[in-house]
């Protein structure tokens, strides 16, 4: 069977069957889904009977694997993190919002697979902003403002010791124990508007909570414009939402769009693994 793409019809996106994912893909294979990842930034694939062998031999194929900053890899495993929750669980939902991943990293992850291992019968979507569409769409003049600026990413706001993550309610179970470190209000700087190295299409790049700041900007100026980015950034024009079946892998590109996770699965488990596509050319080793 030959593979066959099918666009979600939202702002990205799209579906590919007709390959199975647990054996090595040729050549031509590669080529067709990183054409299709180009073009529609986040491909899911159904039906997939995926070992975590396979998940990490599958993201090897578009880039390198190496450990993620902030999260522990699970038992046996150094490259591949579990996104999961309790059922009884009643923390806030983890990643719930806009972010690319690990954007504060010199040298940023280009992508993320993640593959549905128990999944709820409702709720639990992940929905993805297109930043292409996002910055094609916004006034000439928000676009030339933004041209030349860069904007200052860090973890501190997360994963810091003052941090979201960093004083949790020792009365609340929670399946993600993510790392805490003084590590994290480490800083880094990267264009806010970036050129696809694939597509050639301009975007804006990170969102807030790991971007703090703009440089040479006060920050109640760099906030207000941040503040002004994000409304057009996650505009529902430019969103796409992806419902989780199990023994889906989706793979989405993290230089042309930002994800958030919903909640509405109360009183069920939920667990996906998660590898991280890390450029060939540089570790993500800080």
């Amino acid at each position: 069977m030959a593979i066959q793409i099918t666009p979600s019809g939202q702002a990205c996106g799209a579906e590919i069957i007709g390959i199975d994912l647990s054996k090595p893909l040729s050549d031509d294979e590669v080529l067709q889904i990183k054409k299709a990842w180009s073009e529609h930034h986040v491909l899911s694939f159904p039906d997939q009977d995926m070992s975590d062998d396979d998940l990490e031999n599958f993201t090897q194929n578009f880039g390198c694997l190496d450990s993620d900053p902030f999260f522990c890899p699970i038992e046996g495993r150094r490259y591949i993190a579990a996104i999961a929750r309790y059922a009884d669980e009643t923390t806030p939902i983890f990643a719930e919002s806009w972010h690319s991943d690990w954007s504060f990293k010199a040298v940023p992850p280009i992508g993320t697979c993640l593959f549905g291992i128990t999944i709820p019968p409702h709720g639990g979507d992940t929905l993805f902003a297109n930043q292409h569409l996002a910055y094609e769409s916004m006034p000439d003049s928000l676009r030339q403002k933004i041209s030349d600026l860069t904007a200052i990413h860090s973890a501190k706001l997360a994963y810091s010791p003052e941090g979201l993550y960093g004083n949790p309610d020792p009365e609340l179970k929670s399946a993600m124990q993510p790392i805490i470190s003084s590590r994290a209000r480490a800083t880094q700087t990267h264009p806010l508007l970036i050129t696809h190295p694939d597509n050639h299409r301009q975007a804006v790049y990170g969102c807030i909570g790991y971007t703090i700041g703009i440089e040479g900007m006060q920050q109640a100026e760099a906030e207000a414009l941040l503040m002004e980015l994000h409304h057009w950034q996650t505009r529902e024009q430019n969103v796409y939402r992806h419902k989780w079946h199990k023994n889906t892998l989706v793979m989405w590109d993290n230089r042309s769009v930002l994800h958030c996770a919903t909640g509405g699965f109360e009183g069920h488990a939920r667990l996906l693994h998660r590898t991280t596509i890390w450029p060939n050319s540089a570790s993500s080793s800080q």
